[in-house]
């Protein structure tokens, strides 16, 4: 399939009102060789440009543990939890 932004490669779907590529993934399925791949390197930019890892979770219809070890077998340096901490207000 060929768009505007190149060749897709066959393991993705075109959603064309918002021009992004989104691995068709069943959810438990193995996910191996160039397909991880490019599935690590997806997550990896949309995590460091600011998304969860549950959103992408919830994005790619995989879990959380799932998603927490793409990024960690990626390299990624995780974010710390947010909210408030239970310790002394700093002055």
């Amino acid at each position: 399939m060929s768009t505007s932004r190149g060749t897709v490669p066959p393991c993705t779907t075109v959603i064309p009102d918002r021009r992004k590529y989104v691995a068709e993934l069943r959810k438990g399925s193995r996910v191996t060789g160039t397909a991880r791949e490019r599935l690590a390197a997806d997550l990896k930019k949309k995590y460091s440009q600011g998304r969860s890892i549950r959103a992408l979770a919830q994005e790619t219809g995989r879990s959380y543990g799932f998603v927490h070890r793409m990024l960690s077998e990626s390299g990624v340096t995780l974010r710390g939890r947010g909210g408030a901490t239970r310790g002394k207000v700093k002055a």
